[in-house]
């Protein structure tokens, strides 16, 4: 192992991100340090920060090729720079490519199915719950991510610094801790720079959702009931069911009813109802959010 030349190609391709640029907290002025922290690329890449340091100085024997692979992907690395990086800490090692995480999209197919599905609310998130679409009921029973900064459009950041999802979700405490589960049991499956970027930040910012992600629970969506709120028309319980896309790797679709003669029917029927007076009799004097959230 080229040690020297290692330490500095590492140190460099780490000064050339910030935290910004992986998604990470960041303040202005709070920093001695150009460029990522050793803990902070260690975070990303999923190993300890003593580790890291250790391959950074070239004091790390056999390193493997997923944690050379996961530091690589950390560093956003080329192919080039990631052969370079493969060819100093482990001659003779060939270098996977980079993982290509699915495309956080919806066809348009999927989207006009969401859209035939309506009133029967429907969103479609990613592997790390990114809200990545979402039809007129979806938005209006649960929040408009269309409206929010793209960077903001995720589940499970959403639930814990939005101060709505607790309305939203009368047993949040039950559906907040369901949320972290979900992804640690995405954190397990491989390594993930941008998971591991989105609860970093959470912890920090989150003692809810630092607390249970210590608890180490873990949970898949796939069918059950969940109680909603809306100031239109009160409580309802809904179930729900998450519907893989084949086509889409990585890609779900979560699909709300309720029970047939239900109460809970009735009132998505009057808050499906009031929310389409409501866009039809005066679109232009309601924001995106009031429209789609059926503002009374």
């Amino acid at each position: 192992m080229h040690s020297s030349e290692l330490s500095d190609f590492l140190r460099s391709r780490r000064a050339a991100l910030t935290p910004q640029d992986v998604g990470l907290p960041w303040r202005s002025g709070a920093r001695r340090v150009k460029g990522l922290r050793r803990e902070e690329l260690a975070l990303l890449a999923g190993v300890s920060a003593d580790y890291y340091t250790r391959l950074e100085q070239g004091r790390a024997k056999n390193v493997s090729a997923q944690v050379l692979s996961a530091v690589a992907d950390a560093l956003r690395l080329t192919g080039l720079e990631r052969r370079h990086l493969f060819s100093m800490a482990r001659p003779g090692l060939v270098p996977d490519g980079p993982r290509r995480a699915p495309a956080l999209r919806a066809r348009p197919a999927v989207r006009m199915m969401m859209d035939a599905l309506d009133p029967t609310p429907v969103m479609l998130h990613g592997p790390r719950l990114e809200a990545i679409a979402a039809n007129r009921m979806g938005r209006v029973l649960i929040d408009d991510f269309d409206a929010m900064p793209a960077a903001e459009r995720n589940l499970a950041r959403w639930m814990f610094l939005d101060p709505r999802a607790r309305t939203v979700y009368p047993d949040w405490e039950e559906i907040a801790a369901q949320t972290v589960a979900v992804l640690r049991v995405a954190a397990g499956e491989e390594p993930d720079p941008a998971l591991t970027g989105l609860v970093g930040e959470l912890s920090s910012r989150s003692d809810d959702f630092a607390r249970v992600w210590a608890e180490y629970r873990v949970f898949r969506h796939t069918h059950g009931r969940k109680r909603f709120h809306h100031e239109a028309v009160g409580t309802m319980t809904l179930n729900y069911e998450s519907l893989a896309l084949s086509a889409d790797p990585g890609l779900s679709l979560l699909v709300y009813t309720a029970d047939t003669g239900s109460p809970s029917e009735e009132k998505l029927r009057i808050l499906s109802g009031r929310a389409e007076e409501r866009n039809a009799r005066a679109p232009a004097d309601l924001t995106g959010a009031e429209k789609a959230q059926g503002a009374p």
